[in-house]
């Protein structure tokens, strides 16, 4: 294969400075600040702070709060991640079944995902408002009397919800793209060999969908950590206090409002540190089953 070639060795690492520059000042220069400050108690106004050592990570730990958090924070992300991708997979097998009208079918479904989820909050919000809120309304049919922002379940139902419905686009979209890269040879294939639609997707369909369900679990589980707070900053602002938040609003819960730098630093390290092994967990193990080519 030809090969590009530089006049000057430094030439390449000229082109790569931009990008390294902004990895290291929007990445790993607040990733270092973050280490330091969670070491120290800052004062909110700016004046100077205290060494504490590890107190910080001790008095988080000890904390039936944070606790509390942090398991619906592992409730939220699983459930988050399961839903959008099974909904994503029925609709988008669904989908590439679909001959007349597949254009106008495939296009309401990714619509959504043009919503910013600031914007994804404030409608689903309104779908669950106590007054004017048409599944509200519709459960309150059931005897069920729904109050988001004041009942834990009720507002955890809510966050589950509009976080899956943003999200369920972007797994359809790349699911598609999955399916529709299946040969027409090896459907055939194993149409002639099993009759049974549902067997033929896990024996056949699924296992060539593997590298983009691997792909779509790593990104849904960071959606499901991260992208999800204005979501849940939509919901839960101005609510009463006894509301359910995951650890990265309360981060921001700890920093922005309480002024407890040290304290929010300390959290943000341990979601730094969940986070890697996470994906070293799912590439280590997870990974080992997906099947390439």
């Amino acid at each position: 294969m030809k090969r590009v070639q530089f006049n000057s060795r430094f030439l390449p690492y000229f082109f790569l400075a931009p990008q390294f520059c902004i990895v290291a000042i929007f990445f790993y220069w607040p990733a270092v600040q973050a280490i330091q400050s969670s070491f120290y108690i800052e004062d909110p106004f700016g004046f100077g702070s205290t060494f504490v050592g590890l107190a910080n990570y001790a008095d988080m730990f000890s904390s039936t709060e944070y606790r509390k958090i942090a398991l619906f924070t592992v409730c939220f992300s699983v459930v988050v991640t399961f839903l959008v991708l099974s909904i994503g997979t029925v609709l988008a097998v669904k989908a590439d079944a679909v001959i007349r009208g597949q254009s106008a079918y495939k296009t309401l479904l990714i619509v959504v995902y043009a919503i910013a989820p600031p914007v994804a909050g404030l409608i689903g919000m309104m779908f669950f408002d106590q007054h004017i809120g048409p599944f509200v309304k519709f459960v309150a049919l059931f005897g069920w009397d729904m109050k988001v922002g004041l009942n834990y379940f009720d507002t955890a139902f809510a966050m589950v919800a509009i976080a899956v419905w943003n999200q369920i686009p972007y797994n359809f979209i790349f699911i598609l793209s999955g399916l529709q890269g299946i040969p027409a040879s090896v459907r055939e294939a194993a149409t002639l060999d099993c009759r049974s639609g549902t067997r033929r997707f896990w024996t056949v369909t699924m296992p060539l969908l593997t590298p983009t369900a691997f792909f779509l679990l790593v990104v849904n589980m960071t959606y499901s950590l991260f992208d999800t707070f204005a979501v849940i900053d939509v919901i839960v602002k101005d609510k009463a206090a006894d509301n359910p938040i995951t650890l990265v609003y309360k981060v921001y819960l700890d920093g922005f409002r309480g002024n407890d730098i040290g304290s929010s630093s300390a959290q943000s390290v341990i979601l730094m540190v969940v986070v890697l092994v996470l994906t070293m967990i799912q590439f280590r193990f997870i990974e080992r089953r997906v099947h390439y080519g």
